[in-house]
């Protein structure tokens, strides 16, 4: 039992006796670890916690079950876990991310705060190290080396599956839907920010929608070596002090958790002395983050105006737009994607980098990594779900401004060469333009065709619908 007088508790770790807040499940190791890391009030995400919680109680599960855990202390150390796992002690992690680089502070922030709560449960009293002690029962056969990148690994793959896909998949869906809806809406393609030939919108619209679907496929393809654990490696990655099976037995019971597939690493030391799965995963995360990009600048050039711009197509009106300027509407929406994009990209450099700085048996660059995936896996979540149902979901089609501007294009010539020849299709481009004339009245003019055949010549120059083989 924990001293305690005048609002502390005095606990006790190999340096010395530290006086912490009576109310707080945390001891020594997490006020020492707050005292040496005042650097940025950057936490930990709450799902990260949650999955190192989840590692603690499956460790328990399985020492109770070989005899390594007694009954009452198991038990309490998996009640203590979970309700960590269901968000009860979320204020109970404090911890800055720039910390020791394997993350130690937090594991031991978790294993004090289980123990703790723990103690509580089984004698009415928090703190102390009796009869559940934070490294002895709930950190038993485990490391910070193994349980940190495990828990890393368990968070990104959770919440990918169960975020960030659905949002994806949710974003293709509604650009694949106004793909359909514009299918039959004639407009200028542009080349070099320059007039091109006339597409039908919906091409354009479908084309996002792909970009969405292979993005999927890309971060899922990515998430399969984030599904090997360090879990049973203990301190290098040889597994000192944990008993054979061990790893396997607590990492079946997480796959039952999350019902995702994890297994051991194939190598214990690769998965603790790099981080290259969250490398690669990070990757992926940039390259959709870039298709979200892309998409969200094409949908606000093609929304500009709404009457001195491109204007094909119309945003809804969400906000004002201007302190200043009376009825101005901008694509808030999209300039929001946009800037989460290019956050995820920063993002990306940082995990890229750290990912490099692996010295022998360990990347000392773990909660870094953690902090900025898991934070690219969020962003991304939440700006494809906006872009989907804030902005996607109410575009319409200015199609007085689509037909206008496909009847002024010089590249409706285009459709000609195959019926007068390159020169001559030229040349009605030049007459049309030093006329100020539509190319259908340059056509008409110089007797090549009526204005009914051009009209059909055009439909079926361009073809129709969505693009096919």
């Amino acid at each position: 039992m924990a001293l305690q007088t005048n609002g502390k508790r005095t606990e006790t770790d190999a340096l010395g006796d530290v006086e912490v807040p009576k109310e707080a499940y945390w001891g020594a190791a997490t006020l020492r670890a707050l005292d040496n890391f005042p650097v940025s009030g950057i936490r930990f995400d709450s799902r990260f916690i949650r999955a190192v919680a989840l590692i603690k109680s499956s460790c328990a599960t399985v020492n109770r079950k070989i005899g390594a855990l007694d009954e009452r202390t198991a038990d309490a150390v998996i009640r203590a876990s979970g309700e960590i796992i269901q968000g009860k002690l979320d204020d109970q992690f404090p911890l800055d991310i720039f910390q020791t680089g394997s993350g130690t502070s937090t594991n031991m922030n978790v294993n004090e705060v289980i123990a703790s709560r723990a103690n509580e449960l089984i004698s009415g009293e928090k703190g102390g190290k009796h009869p559940v002690h934070p490294n002895d029962h709930v950190n038993k056969a485990q490391s910070s080396n193994d349980v940190i990148p495990s828990a890393l690994h368990i968070a990104a793959c959770v919440m990918i599956e169960t975020e960030l896909l659905p949002a994806v998949e949710h974003l293709g869906e509604k650009l694949g839907e106004k793909g359909e809806r514009f299918s039959d809406v004639l407009k200028i393609g542009r080349t070099h920010l320059q007039d091109a030939v006339p597409i039908f919108m919906g091409r354009e619209f479908h084309a996002f929608a792909r970009q969405a679907e292979l993005g999927a496929e890309r971060i899922k393809k990515a998430c399969e070596g984030m599904k090997e654990l360090a879990l049973g490696g203990t301190v290098l990655g040889n597994g000192v002090n944990a008993p054979d099976g061990f790893a396997r037995e607590v990492i079946e019971l997480i796959s039952d958790s999350t019902g995702i597939d994890f297994m051991r690493a194939g190598d214990g030391f690769e998965a603790q002395g790099a981080r290259d799965a969250a490398v690669y995963l990070s990757g992926a995360l940039k390259t959709y983050a870039g298709s979200l990009i892309k998409m969200s600048n094409d949908i606000r050039w093609l929304a500009s105006g709404p009457r001195c711009g491109i204007g094909e197509i119309n945003l809804p009106s969400l906000q004002p737009g201007s302190s200043i300027m009376p009825g101005k509407i901008n694509p808030v929406i999209p300039e929001s994607v946009i800037q989460a994009a290019v956050q995820v990209t920063g993002n990306d450099t940082a995990v890229a980098l750290s990912g490099q700085m692996g010295a022998f048996e360990l990347n000392a660059m773990i909660p870094v990594i953690t902090h900025n995936l898991l934070e690219s896996i969020a962003l991304l979540t939440s700006a494809s779900s906006l872009l989907a149902d804030r902005c996607v979901s109410g575009i319409t089609a200015n199609r007085e401004k689509c037909s206008s501007s496909v009847s002024k294009s010089l590249a409706m010539a285009t459709c000609l060469v195959p019926e007068v020849g390159y020169d001559r299709a030229s040349d009605i481009a030049k007459k049309a333009f030093s006329r100020n004339i539509t190319v259908k009245e340059a056509v008409v003019q110089e007797k090549l065709m009526s204005e009914d055949d051009f009209e059909q010549l055009v439909r079926r120059f361009f073809g129709t619908g969505p693009y096919k083989e």
